[in-house]
């Protein structure tokens, strides 16, 4: 996409972490931005933040997971800023809870598959044809992430199943945008490349009761500072990546056309493709230590 001056932007996810932080840096390069998010107050607060700075910004009040909600975002946005030329699908939860597959809940899964799959698929599909029939240049993020998208870390395994789809659905869109001649293009977002500090970790206060656990947990959902304070009294503090630095690499490759907005390091790549391709039984999980039996 040529230029971000005058254009418009929809991002999910928006009132706070990486949304906010890309709502911010598109509309301090001239952007008139819509902020999506499925919590009204917190999404005031940072509509207002913007206005604020003199930006120009929206807000719509939208449940990722259904289609007409996301549709009516698309429409909400048309109607103030008449137009749509970015798209970031980047609302998402964390795992929930660090179980075993088997031992996870129906809703465990229905609430991060319906989020964090279902939340792009329905932006896709209420925003792009819409785009189309504008016919002007434009561009689509999907938010991924290292775990899953790249290689799973081995924990929170319903979350990496979720982004791995991010991904492969996302190569999918790049295919048929482009095999279709349109003007659009997209790109998969890995943020990082070391730790965020966002509200994933918090996304449990917000479950809706639809989707709420038949067991409660039993024991305290963990906190980024908490982990934070774990691995500084163990020696290693935690690097963490501004938020500010992942929102100017998502415009870069939207300027550029580059779809793999990945800064992390190869290993865990390169760790998965060696195994794949010498056929071996996976061995490049975190914290690996298999149990064996004679």
């Amino acid at each position: 996409m040529h230029g971000a001056e005058g254009k418009v932007a929809v991002v999910t996810g928006g009132a706070n972490g990486i949304g906010l932080a890309m709502g911010r840096h598109f509309s301090e390069h001239g952007m008139s931005v819509m902020l999506a998010d499925i919590q009204p107050e917190p999404l005031a607060a940072a509509v207002a933040g913007l206005r604020a700075d003199g930006l120009h910004a929206a807000g719509c009040v939208t449940d990722v997971t259904k289609l007409a909600s996301v549709e009516n975002l698309a429409d909400e946005t048309v109607r103030t800023f008449g137009a749509v030329h970015v798209v970031c699908n980047n609302a998402g939860i964390g795992p929930g809870g660090q179980t075993m597959l088997w031992e996870s809940e129906e809703n465990d899964w229905r609430w991060c598959l319906d989020v964090n799959v279902c939340g792009v698929a329905w932006g896709i599909k209420a925003f792009v044809p819409r785009m189309i029939a504008g016919g002007d240049e434009g561009h689509i993020v999907n938010t991924s992430s290292g775990n899953g998208g790249i290689a799973p870390m081995g924990d929170a395994a319903i979350y990496a199943t979720s982004k791995s789809a991010v991904t492969t659905l996302t190569e999918l869109l790049y295919y048929q945008l482009h095999t279709q001649h349109t003007k659009l293009s997209c790109s998969v977002l890995y943020p990082g490349p070391n730790w965020l500090r966002t509200k994933l970790w918090e996304a449990w206060r917000t479950r809706p009761e639809q989707y709420a656990k038949a067991t409660p947990r039993t024991t305290p959902y963990p906190s980024f500072e908490e982990f934070e304070q774990q691995m500084a009294a163990a020696g290693t503090p935690l690097p963490v990546t501004p938020l500010e630095e992942v929102a100017a690499r998502v415009l870069d490759a939207i300027l550029a056309d580059q779809f793999w907005i990945n800064p992390s390091a190869d290993e865990p790549l390169d760790a998965r493709y060696a195994s794949m391709k010498a056929r071996r039984n996976p061995d490049y999980f975190r914290n690996w230590n298999p149990t064996t039996t004679e």
